[in-house]
């Protein structure tokens, strides 16, 4: 079968993100990814609507993510929403804005096909199809916890716990204070404790007991906690991948974060300029779910939601 060229552009609580790829099958060969936060999310969450301006800067991003496809040749394009604009009382806003700037058609994905993605992307051509795995995606606005081993999910569900979300509940001064960094520490413990934990623990238990299990990260935090683990500026997705980052590792990375402002924050190597203040309630949601379920290492994957949308031909 010969291979096509597909590109699938990811409309985020905190950025827009363009996955091109030569697709045979379930084989997908990443051609060109791309990056730009245009803050969807921001000044969302008391009213839960879209504001003019993000929405403006999410059309014009994906836009120029379309016509760079349209470029390259990619035989097709999908477009597509996540957290924000499903949790939206004007998601319409956002369809029409898209439609008007570059003629696509926007779609709004639940949860649960977030989730459904996530596994397959993270799963696919990696040693992570191998082992019990729980996979963790920390998005802008949402998380997603999926639990399985060799493509089949025992427990796949997405909660509402994000970073953008959780940062406009707990502003900060620069640099955070103690008392702002327990207080948004606290916050997300009990979330965990009160509506992951129930949700989760039995189907946590059953797999346990037939082995060890895996914690791996997907997403633009995990990958960057393994970028600042390497001390690398340079996106290498073996190098990403290989990276073990302890329990320690990402208790003393938060410990450290928190502890400056904004400008310190955007000089640390492997941390993008453009994410030092989501970075901050990241870690923090990485750290507080590995000692909430005892995990001692997490392991990344580079390989996300876009990896198995992409490799859904739909024409546009």
């Amino acid at each position: 079968m010969k291979s096509a060229r597909r590109a699938v552009i990811d409309v985020g609580t905190n950025s827009v993100k363009l996955l091109m790829a030569d697709v045979d099958g379930h084989d997908v060969q990443p051609i060109l990814e791309e990056s730009r936060q245009t803050r969807l999310g921001k000044n969302f969450y008391e009213t839960h609507r879209l504001q003019p301006d993000a929405i403006a800067q999410t059309a014009k991003a994906v836009a120029e993510f379309a016509d760079l496809a349209r470029r390259e040749k990619a035989a097709s394009i999908r477009v597509f929403a996540t957290s924000a604009a499903r949790d939206a009382v004007n998601p319409n806003d956002l369809v029409s804005a898209i439609a008007e700037a570059c003629g696509l058609k926007l779609e709004i994905i639940s949860g649960e096909q977030e989730a459904e993605w996530a596994f397959q992307g993270a799963t696919s051509g990696t040693d992570l199809a191998k082992t019990p795995l729980l996979l963790l995606d920390v998005g802008g606005g949402s998380s997603e916890f999926i639990l399985g081993h060799g493509g089949h999910k025992s427990f796949a569900r997405s909660f509402p716990l994000g970073t953008v979300r959780l940062m406009e509940k707990y502003p900060h001064n620069d640099p955070p204070t103690p008392e702002e960094y327990f207080a948004c520490r606290d916050w997300v413990q009990t979330f965990l404790e009160q509506q992951v934990r129930p949700e989760l623990e039995q189907s946590l238990r059953l797999e346990m007991q037939s082995g060890g299990i895996r914690l791996a990260g997907t997403g633009g935090t995990a990958t960057i906690l393994a970028r600042m683990d390497l001390k690398s500026d340079e996106f290498d997705r073996e190098q990403i991948e290989g990276a073990h980052l302890t329990l320690s590792k990402i208790k003393a990375c938060l410990e450290n974060l928190w502890s400056l402002p904004l400008a310190k924050r955007r000089d640390i190597p492997g941390l993008p300029k453009s994410r030092a203040d989501v970075i901050l309630p990241g870690v923090l949601i990485y750290a507080s779910v590995m000692e909430t379920f005892g995990f001692n290492e997490l392991r990344v994957s580079t390989r996300g939601l876009r990896f198995a949308a992409v490799a859904c031909d739909v024409r546009g």
